[in-house]
């Protein structure tokens, strides 16, 4: 079983790697900050996994710990630009 977490855990680090295409190359903001919540998402997703697989429930604080942060800076990132994009057009 632990096989397949560690499996599970790769499959959602290759997703990362691609997301990382978005945050270099998306065309607005917004899909930059998109992607940086996929990475946010995911990583906890593997933190998760990790915990299990490896049995290190010290892994589940930090998932929660990084959930915390990821929705922190959405916050952020809502109040400083404030909807300029839509009024760029």
């Amino acid at each position: 079983m632990s096989g397949f977490l560690l499996a599970s855990a790769l499959f959602l680090l290759i997703t990362i790697a691609a997301g990382m295409v978005r945050v270099l190359r998306g065309p607005t903001d917004g899909d930059r900050m998109l992607a940086a919540q996929l990475f946010g998402t995911t990583g906890v997703a593997i933190l998760l996994l990790l915990a299990e697989a490896l049995a290190m429930p010290a892994l589940v604080d930090v998932a929660l710990v990084f959930a915390l942060l990821a929705a922190v800076a959405t916050v952020a990132f809502v109040r400083q630009r404030g909807g300029q994009e839509s009024r760029d057009d």
